[in-house]
This record gives structure tokens, sequence and C-alpha cells, in this order.
């Protein structure tokens, strides 16, 4: 049984990050929904709800995510117990009102989302400030403040470079060098060395940019566009945890949900 069944949460994203946000708060027992692109552009798809889109649904240590169609039959199945994802680049019109939104996109910029559409607004990540864009920001960098719910102020400015992983940093990520349809040639959990091809990209190959274990990999389904992040290569080359939610993503749901406990015991700062 819930424990918040009058206080529904939407979640903007199913990435691992928003993972981590939707394991945090289900965990706790509030009912929930997550937002996601009709071609999401996750990369840990082993560790992201927003798989259940292509697949109809995921199953990520404990939780189970269904793709639903509408947003009464989202309000449904969270009411049920169920994750549901549904495709919607906007927030809908639900036929209930919502208590909380949470936008766990991570775009490192304000898109649309405003500090008017629910009675508690969270936000990750750079981008957003606390009492103008959002109620709480929650920090994503690694680091001292990881997980910090902010009240006032933002989160620490997008850097462009990775954190730091098993020492390394840009290197872990590879990004398009161009346009055009991608076929993998491993899958997630992969252990792969530095040079080895792992795709193709429009005909080229796309190689490893160091030794270790394929951590993510890009929707095939999605085309490529250039710059764009297609996989995560994490040098610490431990295949079990390619299928965890990580440690990052926990601590950030964790701060979403300190957020939404202060603020349900009225114990706001200012």
């Amino acid at each position: 049984m819930s424990l918040f069944p009058q206080h529904t949460v939407v979640v903007r994203g199913g990435g691992d990050l928003a993972t981590g946000v939707v394991a945090r708060l289900h965990r706790a027992g509030f009912p929930l929904v997550v937002l996601e692109l009709a071609n999401p552009l996750a990369i840990r798809r082993t560790v992201s709800v927003a798989r259940a889109v292509q697949e109809g649904s995921a199953v990520i240590e404990d939780l189970t995510a269904v793709r639903v169609d509408t947003p009464a039959s989202a309000l449904e199945a969270a009411a049920a117990g169920s994750i549901p994802v549904l495709v919607s680049d906007r927030l809908p019109r639900f036929p209930e009102g919502i208590a909380v939104l949470v936008d766990a996109r991570v775009a490192k910029a304000v898109l649309d989302t405003t500090i008017d559409q629910a009675p508690m607004v969270v936000a990750l990540g750079p981008g957003f400030e606390a009492g103008v864009d959002c109620h709480a920001v929650i920090e994503t960098m690694r680091g001292h403040r990881l997980g910090k719910a902010l009240w006032s102020g933002s989160a620490a400015p997008n850097t462009g470079v990775p954190g730091r992983v098993g020492g390394k940093t840009a290197e872990r990520v590879v990004r398009s060098a161009g346009s055009g349809a991608i076929v993998w040639r491993v899958d997630i959990g992969d252990l792969v060395a530095k040079g080895q091809t792992i795709g193709t990209l429009a005909g080229d190959p796309i190689v490893a940019s160091l030794d270790g274990v394929v951590r993510g990999l890009i929707d095939a389904a999605r085309t490529a566009v250039p710059g764009l992040k297609i996989a995560d290569i994490d040098p610490r080359a431990d295949p079990d945890a390619c299928f965890e939610i990580s440690d990052k993503a926990l601590a950030v749901g964790g701060g979403a949900l300190e957020a939404i406990l202060v603020w349900l015991n009225g114990n706001r700062p200012g």
C-alpha cells in the first residue's frame, strides 16, 4: 500500500539519473508517473526506465516499469503500484491534479518546466534556480555536494567534462562524429579494448575510447547527430555494475526524496 496515495509525483525523463529518483520515490511509497520521449536519449539503458518505451516494459533491480498510452491510464497504474512510462514531450493535462513534478531530464538548461506547474517542483542539475524556476534543485555534480537539496541558488554550472570515474573523465564518453544510423557490434556489459571497433555510424567505425566495460549504448533506432553522446565506457571494468542503479543516481534520487519530504513536513528552509 502506498504511504502517500494523494501525492502523485510526475518525473520528466527516464534516464539513469531519473531512474535513481524513481527508485527512491517508489520504494518510499510515492505513486509516480514517468514521462519520456518517443525516441529516448538514454545511454545507460539497462538501468533506465526509458527502456519501457521501446520494449513495453523494463525490469531494473526490484522495479518494473510499463509503458502506458494515456494520462488517465498512467494515473491508474501509479495508484495500483506500478511504474507507468508515458510518451509525452510536454507535461500533459492529467484528469487529477499532481502533487510533485520532478524535472529529471538533466538538460543542463531550463526547457519548459516552471515553478507553477505543481505544488512542489524539483529539478536536477544545472540551469535551474531554486525559488525561481522550481522550489528545489538537486546537485548532480560528483563531489562533496552530490545529492544535496538546494532551496536557493543553483547547482554547480555545467563544465562540459564528465565526472571522474576510475581516473578517467572525457575519455569515458563516446560521441557521434557525424550523422546517420548506428549499428552496434557489442552489448552493454561487454569488455572492450581501446581502439576496438564497437559499432558503425553511417558505415564508419565507432571505436572504444579506452579499456573497460561498455556501460551504455544509445538505442540504435535513434539517428545520430554530430556531438551526440552515444556510448559510455567504464574503466573500472565491472560488468555487474552495468545492471545496477549507480551510486550517483541513488544519491541524486535521495536528494529528490528528501526535498519532497521536507516540503510535505512543512520544513522548507526560508
